[in-house]
């Protein structure tokens, strides 16, 4: 059987990212079979590995995201989304510190135009879940349109068209209702959705996502956040 490098085995077991993980080696964190692993060091994908002591507890914080607020760091002029973490805007249970917010990133934006589900993670496991160059974890939204929807458009907006000269993966789309349609994604191009939807001659004038992988929006007010439940994952 051939052998890999450590830090791969640990990220695909979940249990950190190849940079954690090559962190966690190096401190003399892991064993592999009994002993103290070593930084490079190359194991059976099936050996037995522990941590000599638990992790400490990553925040992952779902956010209901409002119109008007950049998902990541800002430009001058506009507000970060993460302002909005702060113990008067929790729901839920969890506690809130200021500290918790060092380390935050976003996993899948938004952009300013739109509103919905936003997540933010210390977890580097979650964010290459979310946003990896190999995910597959369904991001579903709401999306009004001017214009007129036809059968032919849809079918083009499910599958057909390029971003950028690179074609897009495959979609779901439907029409659930007068100008509104459903989408579910499995990636997230800059203004994907809206650009698909000029391809085809349709205006967005709003965009709500509701869901990402297993996890949904709900009745999360906006504005609000909480934080990722025990119970909860994203696929």
């Amino acid at each position: 059987m051939k052998k890999i490098r450590l830090s791969k085995v640990l990220s695909e077991r979940g249990i950190a990212s190849r940079r954690e993980a090559d962190q966690l080696i190096e401190a003399g964190l892991v064993e592999v079979e009994g002993k103290v692993a070593q930084l490079g060091e190359k194991v059976d994908p099936d050996a037995k590995i522990s941590l000599t002591k638990p992790l400490q507890k990553k925040a992952t914080i779902l956010l209901n995201k409002p119109v008007g607020y950049v998902s990541n760091l800002p430009e001058k002029g506009y507000r970060a989304a993460i302002e909005l973490i702060t113990q008067e805007n929790q729901v839920g249970p969890g506690k809130f510190s200021v500290s918790m917010k060092k380390g935050l990133a976003v996993a899948g934006r938004l952009d300013i135009d739109s509103k919905g589900l936003l997540v933010m993670t210390q977890d580097g496991v979650i964010a290459k879940q979310l946003i990896g160059e190999k995910s597959e974890v369904e991001k579903e939204y709401r999306v009004y349109v001017e214009g007129e929807i036809t059968e032919a458009k849809i079918r083009k907006l499910r599958f057909g068209l390029s971003i950028d000269g690179k074609a897009l993966k495959r979609a779901k789309v439907d029409e659930i209702g007068p100008g509104l349609l459903r989408f579910v994604l499995k990636e997230g191009k800059k203004r994907q959705i809206r650009r698909m939807c000029e391809a085809v001659e349709l205006k967005v004038t709003g965009l709500k996502r509701s869901r990402i992988g297993n996890v949904m929006l709900a009745k999360l007010p906006e504005g609000k956040w909480r934080f990722l439940s025990p119970d909860e994952s994203f696929r």
